[in-house]
């Protein structure tokens, strides 16, 4: 996915996923490699199970977190990622940028350029995602 790959890392992840079966993990990776490919209602729904399967794993929490955003979703997307950031007792980077950007949504929505709003998944280290703005 770090190469933009998404549809060979949903083949692999789709792999992992006869072998290990559906773990929060590979439901992670396959929302997040949907979400990659912009087939956003198949990733909210694997990425809403990953959350239930494993409420205390911030991971999950971020992608979805990521997803909102890309739905423009800020309200509840700042509120996903709060969860996050608490349950990642606030290690993470990613997580905290990602925050940021979805406070700082919510209090100004509304952008003037179409280029402020396009933004790019960045992978970060143990399978977390951030938001990137496209230059």
């Amino acid at each position: 996915m770090a190469a933009g790959e998404y549809e060979l890392a949903l083949e692999s992840f789709s792999r992992a996923a006869l072998d290990q079966g559906m773990t929060t993990q590979v439901l992670t990776s396959l929302g997040t490699a949907n979400l990659g490919l912009r087939r956003v209602g198949q990733a909210e729904t694997l990425l809403r199970r990953a959350v239930e399967n494993e409420p205390d794993w911030p991971v999950a929490w971020n992608n979805l977190g990521v997803l909102l955003m890309e739905k423009q979703e800020y309200p509840e997307a700042a509120q996903v990622f709060q969860r996050a950031f608490a349950l990642d007792n606030g290690e993470s980077d990613a997580i905290r940028d990602n925050l940021r950007l979805a406070l700082a949504k919510m209090e100004n929505p509304v952008n003037t350029t179409k280029q402020e709003q396009e933004y790019t998944l960045e992978q970060r280290g143990d399978g977390q995602f951030t938001l990137r703005k496209i230059q």
